[in-house]
């Protein structure tokens, strides 16, 4: 007996633990006041607040487009590197590429960062580009450590696909391009949209490497966030919060209901 309640107790302190903040958020977007910890009353002005804070919203955007750039890159960049690493496993360097492909899972931002900034202080000195820091040296780091975590997923997918569909495809006369746009990249598709979903929300949240190799008119989001809660919490960063919550909570409702829906398909198959 108690056991059996053991796990529902454990289970529901576990999820308070990790939604509690993040509802307490959502409900102080819609606060009245303007301190973000005393209710005063219902209240949607700092959503139109929001809507006229150019800073916020343009930090958002640009927060957007690094993190869609780099993460596409990460996943083009990632992708050949696990190739790589599980269908040939025997040449000269497999080891050094492993180790550095693994390398920025364990590296702390803080020497990641200042490794990537004194590489684009020495390039703009040696070869005259990267000029000074900006958007392009942001979208270069950020895929630097986001192509370790789509290796590590697409790796992981590619250990376990059934090698005999590539090789039936080739006895059948497939070159190994065709084979592997033809029969690879379908059935590791899942892992693909996972790396590259991964990477998007890495690149996204990252608050210390971008403030290594941001120049002027290039900060971010977290960036963005980070100066205003030195300062204070603003209650329309609350309301910015709330509208990302429920972007992500829509996407993955949207992708459980695909699921759901194709599971019959599947079974009558």
């Amino acid at each position: 007996m108690r056991r059996g309640w053991f796990i529902p107790i454990a289970a529901s302190l576990g999820f308070a633990f990790l939604y509690a903040p993040i509802i307490s958020l959502v409900v102080f977007s819609f606060n009245e006041s303007n301190l973000v910890t005393v209710w005063s009353g219902f209240s949607t002005k700092w959503y139109g607040a929001l809507l006229a804070d150019r800073q916020l919203l343009d930090a958002a955007w640009r927060s957007a487009q690094v993190a869609f750039a780099a993460a596409c890159i990460a996943l083009v960049l990632g992708t050949l590197c696990a190739v790589a690493l599980v269908r040939f496993r025997k040449f000269r360097g497999r080891t050094v590429l492993a180790g550095t492909a693994s390398a920025p899972l364990v590296m702390p931002d803080v020497i990641t960062g200042l490794a990537l900034l004194l590489l684009f202080v020495a390039m703009e000195a040696t070869l005259g580009w990267p000029a000074g820091r900006g958007l392009l040296t942001i979208i270069i780091a950020h895929s630097t450590f986001c192509t370790a975590y789509v290796v590590v997923v697409v790796q992981s997918r590619l250990s376990d696909l059934d090698l005999s569909l590539e090789e039936a495809a080739m006895d059948l006369g497939a070159s190994p391009i065709r084979v592997f746009f033809d029969i690879t990249l379908p059935i590791i598709a899942p892992a693909l949209v996972s790396g590259w979903l991964l990477a998007f929300t890495l690149s996204l949240d990252d608050l210390v490497i971008a403030s290594f190799v941001s120049g002027p008119g290039s900060s971010t989001l977290p960036m963005v966030i980070f100066s205003k809660v030195r300062l204070g919490v603003s209650p329309d960063v609350n309301a910015l919060a709330t509208i990302i919550i429920g972007i992500v909570a829509l996407g993955v409702l949207g992708a459980t209901l695909f699921q759901l829906r194709s599971r019959p398909r599947k079974m009558r198959a």
